[in-house]
């Protein structure tokens, strides 16, 4: 992979218009006294370079590469960093833009190994991502292009801030002009990653199924389920069956592969219930290829204790609620759902079916095509479990990127979209509050 160049002129080329490249440059010399009267004009920091796609976010953080860190004058160039990136995201700079290397403000700082500025936008990401929830339901966070305008409330601006001189209040007045004629479609950069793939439950659960080459992709070619996850799965199983007990009860949502009820039945639970609602799904489990048709439905240790129940979870749950089920693991793996469907389920349904002493887990595929996005969603989820009245345990495991490195080849091949990107997994366990 060639080395990026992060100099201020491949950043901030000559063509940049002109009160872009002046908020910009400010934003790059951590100019934070020249900086603020531009952030009055609405809408100011959050502008990109129309070619490179540098923001005021990428360029602050940026700006204290190694490379540039001669061009400024402070000694103590991060912490400049970020008393301007904190101003900039309290005046709605969005975490998560992505420049034309596919990075966020967040990336370039990892990249740079600057701890203290990635660990500003992880908090600015949860920030927007909470208040989003709470003003319109659960917006999914859309790590895949970028284009989402998370920001922060603008009246939670210090209250205390200075007047700025007049000459500084004419120059952002002058901005401000220019603003409307700087976001014409000539002028406004576009992700490489904007108009990705819209992958949803309506259109999966029409979608045509291929198992095949340890794989099970939709019509689309998305992948919904892979043979790489099988380590996954089995860390799961351990961890929500310590010591791989026998005679648990085992609710799981999602079978795609088979892979993790496979691991289920081997420790011969007492009961072990399926949710399954995608048709092509139901139909595999119901040919000689799969283990979990109707012999294994009548092998358990009493009537229905082993069962695929077919459909939507959402109509299957309250039915088991109803019926008074409950269960010592339950594990949560569905496609083409959002943030929003797993987050009801843990809220409404799990304290209801979880026994006491029982474990709860999913999927932990949030944002995974990038670690901000991931280390965001993490703390996310962290507090939504909490306000169910459950805890978590997280336990990182490596990845093996050996195959999963490159889009369209290893893994991927044959898949659409590279949905891993991260050579660590934090594994969920999550119990109830005692």
């Amino acid at each position: 992979m060639a080395a990026k160049d992060d100099s201020i002129e491949a950043r901030i080329p000559a063509s940049c218009p002109e009160p872009i490249s002046q908020i910009l440059h400010r934003a790059w010399h951590h100019d934070l006294a020249g900086l603020k009267p531009f952030l009055n004009v609405p809408e100011s920091a959050r502008v990109q370079e129309p070619t490179t796609g540098e923001s005021p976010l990428h360029a602050a953080i940026r700006a204290c590469a190694p490379a540039n860190q001669g061009a400024l004058a402070d000694d103590d160039v991060e912490e400049q960093a970020k008393a301007v990136v904190h101003e900039l995201f309290m005046s709605g700079g969005i975490w998560n833009n992505l420049d034309n290397n596919d990075e966020t403000p967040g990336c370039v700082a990892a990249r740079l190994g600057l701890q203290g500025l990635y660990t500003l936008c992880v908090e600015a990401g949860v920030r927007a991502e909470l208040l989003f929830g709470l003003l319109d339901g659960y917006e999914e966070l859309e790590s895949d292009d970028g284009e989402e305008e998370e920001e922060e409330n603008g009246d939670t601006q210090d209250e205390g801030k200075e007047e700025d001189n007049a000459n500084d209040s004419a120059e952002a007045d002058g901005a401000a002009e220019d603003a409307e004629v700087m976001t014409g479609p000539d002028q406004t950069f576009v992700p490489k990653r904007a108009g990705g793939p819209d992958v949803n439950s309506k259109d999966y659960l029409r979608s045509d199924l291929t198992y095949s080459d340890g794989k099970l992709v939709d019509s689309a070619q998305n992948g919904v389920m892979m043979a790489w996850e099988t380590s996954i799965m089995r860390a799961t199983v351990e961890a929500l069956l310590p010591g791989l007990a026998v005679g648990r009860r085992i609710l799981n949502i999602g079978f795609g592969m088979g892979i993790i009820d496979t691991m289920f039945a081997e420790t011969h639970p007492s009961k072990h219930h399926i949710i399954e609602a995608h048709p092509g799904v139901l139909e595999h489990i119901n040919s000689q290829e799969s283990k979990f048709g109707k012999e294994w439905e009548a092998s358990g240790p009493s009537e229905d204790a082993y069962k695929v129940h077919g459909g939507k979870w959402q109509e299957v749950v309250p039915k088991l609620l109803e019926q008074g089920e409950t269960y010592d693991a339950i594990y949560f793996d569905t496609f083409g759902e959002d943030y929003n469907q797993l987050r009801m389920f843990f809220t409404e349904y799990v304290p209801g079916l979880l026994e006491e002493q029982g474990r709860f887990g999913f999927f932990n595929g949030l944002g995974a095509d990038r670690k901000i996005c991931y280390d965001v969603y993490t703390q996310v989820v962290e507090m939504h479990l909490s306000d169910a009245g459950l805890d978590v345990e997280w336990q990182e495991l490596d990845v093996d990127m050996k195959d999963l490195a490159k889009e369209g080849e290893g893994e991927w091949e044959g898949v659409k979209r590279r949905y891993w990107t991260l050579d660590k997994y934090r594994l969920p366990t999550c119990t109830l509050m005692r």
